[in-house]
């Protein structure tokens, strides 16, 4: 009699997966969320190690310590001593995380630019079909499709013969350069309520950061985060971003931003704001106006004067606010209305996703 097959429920192996490579990746996410405090960052690891058993008695922490100075992660803190600051090799390696978790394992492209409704003497092959002109160049014909229309054009003679009518191009498409400022809100509330919403904002950023240095690096991408005032930071000292006591000066974050654009000689340039409340900041000459109670229509109007100013300068604002307060949504609305730009009411797990998408689609039309 045949054995058959057996069959029963699956249990998974529980035992944590230990050794240098699981650590590593539980401490890069620490990493990011201390905004690079490293000894934090091992405290917390020192303490799921004792919850979750992550070392043994061949492998601890401390040979983890050891060997992220000796591959070259971690490194002594010359204003700190005993402590370690994390290397140039560690903040490209939080960006590539963060992009493998936000946006999946990405494969690398040649020229990494955006498509525009525009073909000819472009710079990528396309699928469109057109008869040769005069001009065209020889290596833009498609011989099987020119072949196929001698052969049904002059039937089967003795000699094979292509006329000029016969002749097929493949369209080439122009590729376009596209210039993005990302704003990031950095006022108290992105740390309120329990829930850490700067975290979230921040992958974001240096997986869309890392995205257009591999995809697209003929793009330009500007960093610029918002409080009681607005400054640009560079794309290495996001994984130290923190939030601060700060109101939401979104019309500073905003004239940065279309400053910023000003200066990039693209076609194609546009503002993706993080936030999660409203304005309520404004600075007057060295002082503050602040608000926080309601929307104030002294900043309200100056906020929404700014997005017809971006709209008049052909720089569409994509909101991606991470709050669901209806009277919020109604601002940013009428925000988006009058910008002619788009607007997302996201969870912090949809932010990325919904980031990724909008910048990749890229459905603005060369102007």
């Amino acid at each position: 009699m045949a054995a058959g097959f057996r069959f029963r429920d699956y249990v998974p192996d529980e035992s944590p997966e230990k050794g240098f490579d699981s650590l590593f990746k539980i401490f890069m996410q620490l990493v990011t969320i201390t905004s690079g405090d490293v000894g934090e960052a091992l405290s917390w690891l020192s303490e799921l190690d004792k919850q979750y058993g992550l070392t043994d008695d061949q492998y601890g922490i401390g040979d983890f310590i050891e060997d992220l100075k000796k591959k070259g992660y971690i490194d002594d803190d010359p204003q700190k001593a005993g402590a370690f600051k994390i290397t140039p090799k560690s903040e490209q390696n939080i960006r590539k995380s963060a992009l493998e978790e936000i946006f999946g394992r990405l494969k690398k492209s040649n020229t990494g630019n955006h498509r525009t409704p525009h073909t000819g003497q472009g710079d990528e092959m396309s699928t469109d079909m057109r008869e040769f002109r005069f001009g065209d160049s020889l290596d833009q014909i498609s011989m099987t499709e020119s072949i196929r229309n001698a052969q049904l054009n002059h039937g089967l003679q003795d000699e094979f013969m292509l006329a000029e009518g016969d002749l097929e191009v493949r369209e080439n498409e122009h590729k376009s350069q596209t210039s993005t400022v990302l704003m990031i809100d950095i006022s108290h509330s992105m740390i309120l309520y329990g829930e850490d919403r700067i975290t979230p904002a921040k992958k974001v950023a240096m997986a869309l950061a890392e995205l257009v240095k591999q995809k697209y690096p003929k793009d330009f991408l500007d960093v610029i985060v918002f409080g009681n005032d607005a400054w640009e930071i560079k794309v290495k000292d996001l994984p130290y971003l923190e939030v601060g006591p700060y109101h939401t000066n979104t019309v500073a974050g905003l004239e940065l931003a279309m400053d910023l654009l000003r200066k990039r000689k693209t076609a194609n340039k546009q503002i993706f704001m993080i936030t999660d409340g409203k304005p309520t900041c404004l600075k007057e000459g060295n002082s503050y106006y602040k608000n926080s109670f309601g929307l104030d229509r002294k900043v309200v109007n100056k906020t929404l004067n700014l997005a017809a100013a971006a709209r008049r300068l052909k720089i569409p604002i994509t909101t991606f606010m991470i709050a669901s307060d209806p009277y919020l949504q109604q601002f940013v609305e009428e925000f988006t209305e009058i910008n002619q730009g788009k607007a997302y009411y996201s969870g912090l797990k949809g932010l990325g996703h919904l980031v990724f998408e909008d910048y990749k689609k890229n459905r603005r039309k060369t102007l």
